[in-house]
């Protein structure tokens, strides 16, 4: 007696296969983001108002609060006048640390410009601002003044 054929339902089959498929595919592992987490003092390096030509060396405090190492991947100012260097190892949960934020003094005015820090945070990003003013370039002591010339008549 011949084998009575049974029905194919073609979309469950492939459905089937699908999923055997998906199945045996290992998972990926995905990027988890760090518990990390930096906190500063201040959002601001405030230089005050200042004197031309003073010292450019401002500290930026900061803690790891969260509870896995702390890694600052870039540190980068507003203009080629603000320069920030950063710790280069990780930062222990819990430990404080410092950025150390040198600005050109030897211009005049007032200051404002910014340093973005990147980090392995989740919220990675964090920008502090960095104001105060300068006074004016003293004037050269060394070339004296012309006399004003007195015409008499």
């Amino acid at each position: 007696k011949a084998p009575v054929p049974v029905p194919v339902d073609v979309k469950a089959e492939r459905a089937k296969a699908v999923t055997e498929v998906i199945a045996a595919t290992p998972a990926q592992p995905e990027e988890v983001p760090s518990k990390a987490k930096m906190e500063f003092e201040s959002m601001t390096v405030d230089y005050g108002k200042i004197e031309y030509d003073s010292e450019p060396l401002r500290i930026l405090k900061f803690t790891n609060t969260g509870t896995e190492p702390l890694i600052i991947k870039n540190a980068k100012g507003s203009c080629g006048c603000t320069i920030p260097t950063w710790p280069k190892e990780p930062i222990a949960p819990g430990a404080t640390s410092t950025i150390e934020v040198r600005y050109d003094t030897k211009r005049t005015g007032r200051i404002s410009k910014s340093i973005t820090i990147t980090t392995n945070e989740v919220d990675n990003t964090h920008h502090i601002q960095v104001v105060g003013e300068i006074g004016p370039k003293p004037e050269d002591l060394t070339v004296p003044k012309p006399e004003p010339t007195i015409i008499k008549g």
